[in-house]
């Protein structure tokens, strides 16, 4: 064989032979790959907070008539001017929110009666002078009703005279028809309305009308306080009648239908003042009545023998929706011609005590020992028809 065709049977063969293809390196995965995780669950909404009590308390302290001096018809004023007539009852009245009274008489310099008087030894006419109205704010009043019969003793021109030294002192007041006295305490809005029997006044005898103003206002004041000058006169009307009272032949109501039909339209407190002696109490729907606070601060002019010459003062506290919390009867005494001293003996507190037990069973109130009185269970209030 020639060389040149050993060599054309080598290529020959080498064509033949298979040729390995090229290894593909392995594709590496990427170093920062995440592993997938599932999303979390909402959380739940967190619990809506419960509101907070209110646990705001309004003092209140209520007093009967009043009627510091006169100078009409002849002058029958205090010694010091009335400065110290009310000095040793001051830290009371000066420690409550509201202190509220009833004014007998005006607050006049001068003026013509609006009654005629026939008999001046029986004349029945209260004017005391303007300054007098000091004495009534510094021994801490707050309200003044001026729904009396003696408001209107100098006629209207009286009671609007009174009615501007009031407010001239920082005294609000409550009396001639639509006139209500609004205040605020700890940010709740407080109500004042005050009813008489007599004309010009907020009527007490036109229950509807009563009923519904008070209702209105109840709307609108967080807390309503009704004073009212109603009931016969004289130490032998201590006890409620039940009934429409009259008093040489002027009608002068049916105090318990009056104060419970105010509670009913929103009233929160009712106490009531005009027989010169003090009445029952009772808690009435958890609300407290006093019927007759009696004669509080009354120079002469104004009876305070036996009976007529002790008074409370009645202190009650109450919630912020007007229920009645607690209270104390601070009994006190006049003994001319000092005026309204406290009375250690507790003759007002335990004559209210017994009258209430007396007229109502279970006037759903406790009376303590000490004065103090606080709400008793009550299953419910004595019918108005009901006879004892």
């Amino acid at each position: 064989m020639t060389k040149r065709s050993c060599i054309w049977v080598l290529f020959a063969l080498a064509g033949c032979a298979s040729v390995p293809e090229p290894e593909v390196p392995p594709t590496p995965e990427p170093a920062d790959a995440v592993e997938a995780v599932a999303a979390p669950e909402p959380a739940e909404a967190p619990p809506v907070a419960e509101p907070l009590p209110d646990t705001r308390r309004i003092s209140v302290a209520a007093v009967g008539d009043m009627m510091l001096g006169t100078d009409y018809p002849e002058n029958i004023l205090p010694d010091d001017d009335g400065v110290g007539f009310l000095a040793d009852v001051t830290p009371i009245l000066a420690s409550v929110d509201i202190a509220v009274g009833n004014l007998e008489g005006v607050l006049l310099d001068g003026g013509e009666p609006g009654k005629k008087c026939s008999n001046p030894n029986a004349c029945y006419l209260f004017r005391s002078p303007s300054r007098y109205v000091e004495h009534y704010r510094n021994a801490g009043f707050d309200v003044m009703s001026l729904a009396n019969n003696h408001a209107r003793d100098f006629g209207e021109e009286g009671r609007l005279a009174s009615m501007n030294s009031l407010a001239a002192a920082g005294i609000r007041h409550s009396g001639l028809r639509d006139d209500f006295a609004s205040l605020e305490v700890d940010g709740l809005r407080v109500a004042v309305m005050a009813y008489a029997v007599t004309r010009n006044s907020n009527l007490l005898l036109d229950y509807d009308l009563a009923r519904a103003t008070v209702a209105g206002f109840a709307g609108t004041h967080d807390i309503v306080i009704v004073s009212f000058h109603g009931g016969a006169e004289g130490n032998d009307v201590s006890n409620l009648p039940f009934a429409e009272e009259v008093y040489y032949g002027e009608p002068r109501g049916d105090v318990v239908r009056f104060a419970r039909m105010m509670v009913d339209a929103g009233a929160d407190l009712v106490f009531g003042h005009g027989p010169h002696v003090v009445r029952a109490m009772e808690n009435y729907k958890d609300r407290l009545i006093a019927y007759s606070l009696g004669n509080f601060a009354t120079y002469y002019g104004i009876s305070v023998k036996g009976i007529r010459g002790i008074a409370p003062i009645l202190e009650v506290t109450l919630d912020s929706e007007g229920v009645f919390v607690e209270g104390r009867i601070h009994s006190t005494r006049q003994v001319r011609p000092a005026g309204p001293s406290i009375d250690p003996d507790q003759a007002a507190f335990r004559m209210m005590r017994d009258l209430s037990i007396e007229d109502f069973g279970n006037p759903g109130i406790l009376f303590r020992d000490d004065g103090t009185i606080q709400p008793a269970p009550r299953e419910a209030a004595r019918p108005l028809n009901d006879t004892f």
